[in-house]
Order: structure tokens, then C-alpha cells, then sequence
């Protein structure tokens, strides 16, 4: 028997081994049953929710659970379930996932990306690790308590969020603008991409708990110029333009930007490794963080990626409009700086519009909810190390933030050494090793229970 306990120390509960082996279990089916509804978010509103939101409705009536759907716009779920807790006086924590995926082209797979195949020991699929791992593991874990009858320590709420790949508008940014009553009462939330394991150098495990992320600044560049035909000179080219303002972005290196999560991580790497800790350089201890160094690398920096173009209509025409689009990403304390940038690169002669910007988060890592989520990860690995990390990208946890929550990022899992975590968000063969998944739902119930 394993014994749980409430983090007011007044809810005791006896798990069993076979009710643990049956949350293990019912977190692999979960997953795999979330994978195979195409929940895909194709941008500029094309987006559809509804019938995985009531599949989650009616997971959570199943064990006597009411959750309540709220559509933003046809097709556009949100959902939102109360947990009450032992002690209801304390601050609530909001326990959320979304349940949008990007689009996968089946061509470039070797398995069908919504059939969630078992193979090799993984999960295969399109949200298979974003983040659909995670809404498995939250629903196993609240079932599993009704089932058993058991209260949490404090009141949890359970948010299912729409549209979280295409900038939150549909989902948690709509739902802190039109409903913000239904975190009423909540001080803190965790989310997707944290609590992932990464092994450094003698086969030591870090356990990366995200406390802070970049803020975005998705632009919009447009170059005007004179139309004309293509075989005469025209050295107001449009098209042309827009090309050296794109290079220029592209080929720029931007100046070393360290937040103080990124030094706290790197002093932790370097002090479990071995290696030299400079403050003023941090990258030569990059080559220890293996492929989660290509992540990780982007947040000792800004950066701005050009990522679409647009230009004329046909071969022997010269546009005399040209755009582009940069997804910019600011180091918390550096947004000034990358717009600046980027302004001085491109020239007067560029126009710049905002598509997207939201800003960049960071927290301490410390505090009762921080030690719960540590003391979590080392009741399951007693030698893993947790660290706090800057994430490169986003989570729904800054729209949360526009309502005083404080947000982390931990969907705890246990990865391979010479798994690729990072090149499977949104890539080709997404996939979770199942493994891993047991030991994050172990690890995600211990730490609400403790919380």
C-alpha cells in the first residue's frame, strides 16, 4: 500500500498497487482515446473543439464529475470542472491543458497521426506530447479521486482550453476576458511543457520545472513599391525590398540576454556536470544539455525567425506589394530591445504591423507550490535534480497571468536519454513514450495531492 496525504495533513488516502497499475492504465487509454479526435487548429479562426470538449464532459460525468462547456465561437470549446478541496478558504490552483493540435500532413509520417498507435513502447500521434499526454494525465488523476472518494487539499480548477496554437483568442484569452469569474479565487496554475527529464553529464537526470517564458512579437513587415513589367529594370521593387529586410533579420545575431532563471538553470548544469560556470558567456555549456539545447539556446537571447512570404501573382508582373511575417520572441525585460532591432534593420521604408504580442512571464523558483512540485518529482526519481527553466515558447498561462495567477509549466515525464523531447512539438512522428507517461501521472497526483 502506498499512503497519500492532503497537503493540510487531513486527508489521508491508501492508494493500492492495482489501483495505481489502473490510474497508469486508464492514463494510456485516455491518451490514445484524446489523439484520435482531430482537435486540429489551423489558424485565423479555423478551429474545431466540440467534440473532443464533450468527450471530456462526458469523461468527467462518468465518475460523477460536472463540467460545463463554453463555446467562444461555433466549434470553439472551452471546459471548466470544479474540484472542491479539504480546505476551500485557501487560494484555488487552475490545473489546465488545451485540447487543439496543429495540423499533421499524414504523407510525411510512418503512422497515421490520429490513429494513436502503440509502438516501441510510445504513444504515436498528433498531441501525443502537445499536449494531449497532459489532458490524459489531469483527467486519469480526478477520476481516479472520485472514484476513491478523494479530496484534494485545496480546490482545483480543471480547464480545458480551445485554440491555444494560434495565439489563445478562441480559448483562455476569451475565457480571462468574458469569463474571469471562473478563476475567481485562484492564486496559482500549472500547464504543459515542464517537469520533463533531461540527462547530463555521468547519466544524471535534471527535471526541468518552467517558471518563466518569452514574450512574442509576431510582425507583419510590408514593402511597397512600383508595379510594372518584369523585363524592364525597376529598382523600386517591392519584392526586392522586402528580400534585404528579410535577410537582414534573418542572418542577424542577437547580443547575449540572461534572465535570472537562465542563470539559476546554468549554475545548476554546471554544478552537476563539472563545468565551468561563466556568467558572462553561458553558451559553451549549451554542449550539455544535448538536443534540448537547441530550446534551450533560444532563451539566452531574443530572436526573430521570418517564417512566411507573400508576393505577387504572376512571373512577369512586379508586385507592387510584398509582405512577410517574423515571429519575434523577447527575453523577459527585453521587448524594447528587439523592437528597436528590428525597426533599425529593416529601415523607415518598411512598414511594421503587430499580429500577435503577448508578454514574457518569469516567477521564482521557490515557494509552497515549488516545493510540492519538487518533493513530486524526487518521490519518484529520489536522484533527479529539478531545475527551473526559460521556455522559448508560450502557454496559456499568460492570459492566466492578466488575472494575478502566477503560472507554471509542469506535465512531468521521464524521458529516454537519446529521446529527442524537443523536435517532437509539432514535428513529424510525435510520439510519448508510455513509460514516462506512467511516471507523470504517478508524479502529476502526488503533487496535487500535496499541493
Amino acid at each position: 500500500m502506498v499512503q497519500k496525504k492532503g497537503g493540510t495533513g487531513e486527508n489521508m488516502e491508501m492508494i493500492s498497487q492495482q489501483e495505481r497499475e489502473e490510474l497508469e492504465l486508464e492514463t494510456v487509454r485516455i491518451c490514445q482515446e484524446l489523439i484520435r479526435f482531430p482537435s486540429v487548429n489551423y489558424g485565423d479562426g479555423k478551429g474545431d473543439e466540440k467534440d473532443i470538449a464533450n468527450y471530456v464532459v462526458a469523461s468527467l460525468a462518468e465518475v460523477g464529475i460536472e463540467a460545463k462547456i463554453y463555446e467562444s465561437a461555433p466549434g470553439r470549446c472551452n471546459v471548466i470542472a470544479n474540484i472542491k478541496g479539504v480546505d476551500d478558504s485557501r487560494p484555488a490552483l487552475v490545473l489546465h491543458g488545451h485540447l487543439d493540435v496543429v495540423p499533421a500532413n499524414a504523407e510525411d509520417w510512418s503512422v497515421d497521426p490520429f490513429a494513436a498507435v502503440i509502438k516501441d513502447g510510445m504513444i504515436w500521434g498528433r498531441g501525443a506530447v502537445d499536449m494531449k499526454n497532459m489532458d490524459a494525465m489531469m483527467l486519469a488523476t480526478v477520476r481516479s479521486w472520485a472514484r476513491r472518494g478523494y479530496v484534494p487539499p485545496r480546490r482545483i480548477v480543471l480547464a480545458f482550453f480551445a485554440d491555444e496554437e494560434a495565439g489563445s483568442i478562441f480559448g483562455s484569452r476569451w475565457m480571462v476576458a468574458h469569463h474571469p469569474q471562473v478563476f475567481a479565487g485562484c492564486s496559482e496554475a500549472i500547464s504543459e511543457v515542464g517537469g520533463f527529464s533531461v540527462t547530463v553529464g555521468d547519466n544524471k537526470r535534471l527535471y526541468f520545472v518552467e517558471t518563466a517564458e518569452k514574450g512574442i512579437h509576431w510582425m507583419r513587415l510590408t514593402a511597397s513599391g512600383r508595379a510594372g513589367h518584369g523585363s524592364m529594370i525597376n529598382p523600386e521593387n517591392a519584392l526586392t525590398r522586402l528580400a534585404e529586410a528579410v535577410v537582414k533579420i534573418g542572418n542577424f545575431e542577437w547580443p547575449q540576454r540572461y534572465s535570472k532563471t537562465v542563470k539559476e538553470l546554468f549554475a545548476r548544469v554546471a554544478k552537476v556536470t563539472g563545468q565551468p560556470y561563466n556568467e558572462k558567456d553561458l553558451r559553451p555549456l549549451l554542449t550539455e544539455l544535448g538536443s534540448t539545447s537547441r530550446m534551450i539556446g533560444a532563451t539566452l537571447q531574443n530572436t526573430a525567425n521570418p517564417s512566411m512570404l507573400q508576393a505577387g501573382y504572376k512571373a512577369n508582373v512586379i508586385p507592387q506589394i510584398a509582405t512577410a511575417v517574423v515571429d519575434g520572441r523577447f527575453i523577459p525585460g527585453y521587448e524594447d530591445e528587439l523592437n528597436i532591432t528590428i525597426r533599425e534593420l529593416v529601415g523607415p521604408d518598411i512598414q511594421i504591423e503587430t499580429i500577435t504580442r503577448d508578454i514574457a512571464l518569469e516567477s521564482d523558483f521557490s515557494g509552497p507550490l515549488v516545493d510540492a512540485m519538487c518533493a513530486a518529482l524526487v518521490s519518484e526519481d529520489p536522484e533527479g535534480l529539478p531545475v527551473p527553466y526559460l521556455m522559448s515558447g508560450g502557454t496559456d498561462n499568460k492570459a492566466l497571468s492578466e488575472l494575478g495567477i502566477v503560472g507554471y509549466g509542469f506535465s512531468p515525464l521521464k524521458l529516454s536519454p537519446d529521446l529527442d523531447f524537443m523536435a517532437l512539438f509539432h514535428g513529424v512522428d510525435e510520439r510519448v513514450e508510455i513509460e514516462g507517461l506512467h511516471f507523470g501521472v504517478r508524479v502529476l497526483s502526488h503533487f496535487l495531492e500535496n499541493c
